[in-house]
C-alpha cells in the first residue's frame, strides 16, 4: 500500500494548501478502496464460476487427466456464466438509466410547481 504524507502548512507560496492535499489524500484512499472492492467482486465471481462449473462438469475422480467431455462441459459452463453475467450487467445499467431519467423528470416537475 502506498502511504502519502500531508504537510499541515505549505513550505513556500508555490506549494498546495494543506486542505487541498488532505482532499487529495481522501480521494486516493477512496480510489484504493474502490479498487479493492472491484477486485474482491471479481474474485467472488471467479470463485462462484469455478465452483458451479466444477460441480456440474467434473464427474470422474479416478484419473489424473481431465476428460474431453469434462473439458468441453467446463468451457460451455464458463461461456454461459460470462454471457449471463454480461447480460445481467447490461439490464442493470438500462434499469439505472431509466430510474435516473424518472428521478430527473420528477425533480423537474417539483421545481416547476
Amino acid at each position: 500500500m502506498i502511504t502519502y504524507r500531508i504537510r499541515s502548512t505549505p513550505i513556500n507560496s508555490t506549494d498546495q494548501p494543506a486542505c487541498s492535499m488532505a482532499t487529495t489524500q481522501i480521494t486516493i484512499d477512496q480510489l484504493d478502496k474502490d479498487q479493492i472492492k472491484s477486485f474482491s467482486d471479481f474474485l467472488l465471481s471467479y470463485n462462484k464460476l469455478s465452483e458451479l462449473c466444477f460441480i456440474d462438469c467434473v464427474t470422474e475422480f479416478t484419473g489424473r487427466t481431465v476428460s474431453d467431455k469434462e473439458d468441453k462441459c467446463a468451457l460451455n459452463c464458463m461461456e454461459k456464466f460470462l454471457k449471463m453475467n454480461q447480460r445481467i450487467s447490461q439490464r442493470f445499467q438500462e434499469f439505472q438509466m431509466l430510474a435516473n431519467e424518472n428521478a430527473i423528470a420528477a425533480a423537474q416537475k417539483l421545481s416547476g410547481k
